[in-house]
């Protein structure tokens, strides 16, 4: 990799499509840095509303759980600044420039030195979510900066001085999270509603504590892999965009 750990910043912000997406890619990385005195913040652009293998499952209800699972994910990492929703519907995430407004808004109000988000040129992406959450972050860091963007909010314009970009084909940066596996995989737990859909635990007591520990192992792995590439026991890998 080109470069590792970047000193840890006053206050970051951290974008993901849907309530999880933050603490599976970035999570090791924003519980190294609270712990060491950065002001982390969550965005979540959808409501999670389709987020589950059960025809019979209210979505409204749905969305509540959701939030309460991610406000406590959040917490669990180190976070102590509120979790901004943007609500739009699961699956219907537009890169337009209603969404758009709403990123520029967040990233002049919060002014994070860092913003990470998912990578939106990652190639064959599935989840339009992903994809278009990932534009709306460098959009928006662009909308920000500039001040002739959106004068109608009356928010000064800020420039991030760096973005880090997860999922990416091609990352160049990884962040050393070998003392935050544990943190991260606590935050991921939190979010009890996707135990069977994104961490292929079942919802029988038979085997739970085995998958739950097999899952555990999985993002051990993963993380030990990404970290070897840098000498690192654990790490998170990033796209990283600089002189934004």
């Amino acid at each position: 990799m080109d470069t590792t750990d970047l000193a840890t910043p006053r206050r970051a912000l951290a974008v993901g499509a849907h309530p999880d997406d933050i603490e599976f890619g970035c999570g090791g990385t924003l519980a190294k840095w609270a712990a060491a005195g950065c002001d982390i913040h969550h965005l979540v652009c959808t409501d999670g509303s389709r987020g589950t293998w059960d025809a019979a499952e209210d979505p409204a209800q749905l969305v509540v759980t959701r939030e309460q699972e991610q406000i406590a994910a959040a917490a669990a990492l180190g976070g102590t600044s509120p979790v901004t929703f943007l609500r739009w519907p699961d699956g219907e995430l537009e890169a337009g420039l209603r969404q758009r407004w709403q990123i520029c808004a967040a990233i002049r109000t919060i002014r994070p030195d860092v913003v990470v988000g998912h990578d939106p040129w990652k190639r064959y992406r599935l989840h339009p979510d992903h994809r278009n959450a990932g534009f709306l972050v460098t959009d928006g860091i662009v909308a920000a900066r500039d001040p002739l963007f959106f004068p109608e909010q009356a928010i000064a314009p800020h420039r991030p001085s760096t973005l880090l970009l997860f999922e990416a084909d091609e990352p160049d940066h990884v962040e050393d999270v070998s003392t935050s596996v544990d943190t991260k995989i606590a935050a991921l737990l939190e979010h009890r509603s996707q135990l069977r859909t994104t961490m292929h635990v079942s919802a029988t007591d038979t085997s739970r504590e085995e998958e739950l520990a097999a899952f555990a192992t999985r993002i051990r792995e993963r993380l030990a892999s990404t970290g070897a590439t840098s000498g690192f026991d654990a790490g998170e890998a990033f796209k990283r965009m600089d002189n934004l």
